[in-house]
């Protein structure tokens, strides 16, 4: 089993690490920092259908990823052929007068928990990471959209970038890879 060492290693690298390590060997154990490293190379590999175990040791993360049986596999690829998912880069909906497209954003995410078709995962980038953020308005209405199944990621960096990386307050922190291989593996992204 090969062994990877990605401490100390900034966002996306990681994850870029873990995806070539696995190119090549069906096996692997990652040394990662905790936070999002860690959630986002586990998440990497459970999403392709990976085995992940998880051992805290005193100041970093082991991970050991191993192959799963060719049904899980092949049921996250099915699914992921038939996901909707929504990419919000901004805290307000279209161009004009801030205080309307707040408003616009504010009705459309709390209208989507009204709605018969959801989408599989909601993706914050730039300044829409502050929707995910202590403060946000839209808290209670995310919180409704997870019990029904959605998933909310938001940039790490857009987060770091703004100092809010310690108010996320719903889903999980994502990095550009996972972003970019979502975005173009999935049958349809809607951006806002």
């Amino acid at each position: 089993m090969q062994t990877l060492d990605c401490r100390k290693m900034d966002c996306p690298a990681p994850v870029i690490n873990v995806k070539k390590a696995l190119e090549t060997s069906s096996e692997l154990t990652v040394l990662l920092d905790d936070g999002a490293p860690r959630e986002n190379v586990v998440r990497f590999a459970k999403n392709r259908g990976f085995q992940v175990a998880e051992k805290n040791e005193s100041n970093y993360w082991t991970i050991s990823i191993s192959p799963a049986d060719n049904s899980e596999i092949t049921a996250v690829q099915a699914a992921a052929d038939h996901d909707q998912v929504i990419l919000i880069s901004s805290d307000k909906m279209g161009e004009g007068p801030e205080e309307l497209g707040k408003l616009l954003m504010r009705n459309f995410i709390h209208t989507l928990v009204e709605t018969e078709t959801l989408p599989s995962k909601i993706f914050f980038m730039n300044s829409g990471v502050s929707l995910t953020c202590e403060g946000s308005e839209l808290l209670e209405a995310m919180g409704k959209l997870a019990n029904l199944g959605v998933e909310f990621f938001s940039c790490g960096l857009c987060l770091d970038f703004f100092g809010l990386k310690d108010k996320l307050r719903i889903g999980n922190t994502t990095n550009m890879l996972t972003t970019a291989e979502t975005m173009l593996s999935t049958a349809k992204v809607i951006k806002l």
